[in-house]
């Protein structure tokens, strides 16, 4: 039967877009087919923790002679990895924190980006498809002083469909401050509509994976 990992890493629990959208994909890949397994791992009530020592970043036949990690940190990174390799699929909420990646999930992903072990040149992950659902507090359209200032999803980009050679999915809600901040009130109707349609593209995401992985 087929395997979903769905993270998130958002430290809003009751309004977080990012949360809300990685949830769509869930229900809607769960609902298309009810044989699926979904395995939940919460990054922000559940925290990884940074890497114990700097010899995790590489598989154990590549270490450096005389690394000794500590054993319940080698213990933790396995199970990582053992949750991402027996994914079929795998579903990350990551909203964008000062232009970058949660450090909760930065965390996560220093744990399971081992070369060796799940780079691209083992194969791996080769193709297995990732969607990265991302919210973002105001606009970062071309031609605005804040266009590029978003290093969170090139960065995912390089990392997933690059360095893991895994199918990158990305579903993008901006304006989520609309709502709180009056110099944005203006752009609540925008930011209403880019949900909505993430929400859709959330749904059919899900869907169609569904289908491609049963």
């Amino acid at each position: 039967m087929p395997t979903l990992l769905h993270l998130d890493s958002s430290a809003d629990l009751a309004t977080s877009r990012s949360r809300r959208l990685s949830q769509a994909v869930v229900d809607a890949w769960r609902d298309a087919d009810p044989t699926g397994v979904v395995v939940r791992r919460d990054l922000h009530l559940d925290p990884v923790p940074h890497l114990a020592d700097a010899s995790l970043h590489w598989s154990a036949a590549d270490r450096q002679p005389g690394a000794n990690p500590p054993a319940e940190a080698e213990e933790l990174q396995r199970l990582l990895l053992d949750e991402l390799l027996g994914a079929d699929i795998v579903v990350i909420g990551a909203p964008l924190y000062n232009f970058s990646i949660p450090s909760s999930l930065k965390a996560w992903i220093d744990h399971i980006h081992v070369p060796g072990v799940t780079s691209a040149d083992t194969g791996a992950l080769t193709g297995r498809p990732v969607v990265i659902t991302t919210s973002r507090g105001i606009a970062y359209d071309a031609g605005t002083p804040t266009e590029g200032w978003d290093h969170e999803v090139p960065a995912l980009r390089t990392l997933f469909g690059g360095a893991l050679g895994m199918d990158v999915h990305v579903i993008t809600t901006s304006l989520t401050l609309a709502d709180r901040e009056p110099g944005l009130a203006g752009q609540r109707e925008r930011s209403a509509q880019e949900l909505d349609e993430a929400l859709r593209l959330a749904a059919a995401t899900g869907t169609r994976l569904a289908v491609a992985t049963a």
